[in-house]
């Protein structure tokens, strides 16, 4: 099969109603009709991951999220860039196609990100109000976000620091940041992924997602401290069970590409399908 050919078969997938006439989804580097030896599949196309194909034989990577440090992939600043430069010389040196599968994959039904974390953590049986299953659902916007938020689940009772350590040890984080008591007792948990976590638009969204449906704790990527870490903060020191664990936007969505491995070799002939994580890209002193 050919980049091209792999591309269409993955928007097919997707099954979208509508054509997206603006997407980030495009070919960053490699040509459409390269035959496809293997397919990597990876939240972020870094200098690692791209090496780490090539030794897995393949040469087109999926990633989810931009190659060229902005969400559009403009290369029109980097022009004089070493490290552009650096990266884009070991792209060409090992013919490497990558391209782009993030609107269509949070688009599809249910949203094929969230679904990968969600098997990660084993947490599909306590879901308190499941995602429509099938790809035709209502439709949400962002001024009924809160109300139709899916994404949280009635876990066992435990604590906010046991949770923390479930975390850590699920998805592979050596520390995690809380805002709460570790002892505090919770059982409903909120997950927002990625940037849902900044309100997807609506700043004020996450905090009346968990008024709304009285949630304990929000696990979260991406934050802005004066918004939903504040208000948690103020809950906690006014008495309310509320917390925060943060684990940042490429933890929470990695694993949705592990998953994309799962499922993607049918749709493509059988051709090899690797996972490779790009890991999380801090280290913590």
């Amino acid at each position: 099969m050919t980049v091209q050919q792999i591309i269409e078969e993955i928007i097919r997938y997707s099954a979208l109603p509508v054509k997206l006439e603006k997407t980030c989804d495009v070919l960053i580097t490699g040509k459409p009709e390269m035959p496809v030896t293997g397919v990597v599949t990876t939240f972020m196309a870094t200098a690692d991951v791209i090496r780490e194909a090539v030794k897995q034989g393949a040469n087109l990577i999926i990633t989810h999220e931009p190659t060229w440090w902005s969400g559009a992939d403009d290369t029109g600043w980097l022009k004089n860039d070493p490290v552009y430069q650096n990266k884009l010389d070991l792209i060409e040196k090992e013919n490497m196609a990558i391209w782009r599968y993030h609107d269509h994959m949070h688009m599809h039904k249910p949203d094929a990100i969230f679904v990968g974390l969600l098997k990660e953590l084993g947490w599909e049986k306590y879901s308190v109000n499941p995602a429509p299953q099938g790809r035709v659902s209502p439709q949400t916007t962002r001024e009924n976000f809160a109300s139709n938020f899916h994404n949280y689940y009635d876990i066992p009772e435990t604590t906010l620091g046991a949770l923390a350590a479930f975390f850590k040890e699920k998805i592979c984080m050596e520390t995690v940041r809380i805002i709460g008591e570790a002892g505090m007792a919770c059982s409903r948990i909120g997950i927002l992924p990625g940037g849902g976590s900044l309100g997807l638009g609506v700043e004020i969204m996450p905090m009346q997602v968990m008024q709304l449906h009285d949630i304990h704790v929000m696990v979260c990527g991406d934050i802005t401290e004066w918004t939903l870490p504040a208000y948690v903060n103020d809950a906690r020191q006014l008495g309310h069970r509320r917390a925060l664990l943060i684990i940042g936007h490429e933890r929470s969505e990695e694993w949705g590409m592990k998953y994309m491995a799962q499922w993607l070799p049918d749709l493509i002939g059988g051709l090899p399908v690797t996972f490779v994580d790009a890991k999380e890209p801090f280290n913590y002193l």
